[in-house]
């Protein structure tokens, strides 16, 4: 199957919403000192922008304003688009050779090797939510939470064993998600594995090509 192309006029960058919408960006792998970078160091670098392929832009800017509407959240976006270079970078890093597993095939899978999966496309998005003052909400589990075992996982979408306000959390965040994919029409897996990860799925993503940053103009490159 011959993939499309991925045009840089078809990425957009998230920050541009901060102003209109109840949205906020820590790209967390721009900063090795930042506490929720599990990888200890620059994987992107500090120019890097959060971009999205336009069409999955359009479902976390409606998921934004659902969250905002019925709940009052606010979104923290975490990642996006992770180059083929992005996702090379962090398979070199020792944490991630220290854990073999997190590459291993499979529902579980916690890490996508370079080209696999939704953030090289752009068509996937790591996001945590906040109330109006900053605070976090308790979704049970920090951003990231990448588990040595992941048979017992407790980022897991179906991992139940956790107190009922940080199921509740959870459950509003991937509604936020769901409704707004359904308005618009578009397809939405939010990734068993990890709760703060929603994409589009395979059997879409798949037909467009990986980006590296060779792809991309200079200013939008992520390494």
């Amino acid at each position: 199957m011959t993939q499309k192309q991925i045009t840089p006029d078809a990425l957009v960058p998230m920050d541009i919403y901060g102003d209109s919408h109840k949205i906020r960006i820590d790209l967390v792998y721009a900063d090795a000192a930042h506490p929720e970078n599990i990888f200890k160091t620059d994987i992107y670098r500090q120019q890097a922008r959060l971009w999205l392929h336009k069409e999955f832009a359009a479902i976390v800017v409606r998921a934004a304003e659902i969250m905002g509407e019925r709940w009052g959240g606010i979104f923290v976006l975490k990642d996006g688009l992770r180059t083929t270079d992005a996702q090379q970078a962090m398979q070199e890093t020792a944490i991630v050779k220290a854990n073999p597993q997190w590459l291993a095939d499979g529902p579980s899978r916690l890490l996508s090797p370079p080209g696999r999966g939704g953030h090289p496309r752009g068509m996937a998005v790591d996001v945590t939510v906040e109330d109006a003052d900053g605070t976090p909400w308790d979704m049970g589990t920090s951003f990231d939470h990448l588990t040595t075992d992941p048979a017992d996982n407790p980022a897991a979408r179906d991992y139940m064993s956790l107190p009922a306000h940080v199921l509740e959390n959870r459950r509003r965040l991937e509604q936020a998600f769901n409704d707004a994919a359904q308005e618009l029409g578009l397809p939405l897996l939010p990734l068993p594995a990890e709760w703060w990860d929603f994409r589009f799925p395979a059997s879409y993503s798949d037909a467009y090509a990986p980006l590296s940053d060779q792809d991309l103009p200079p200013d939008m490159r992520m390494t």
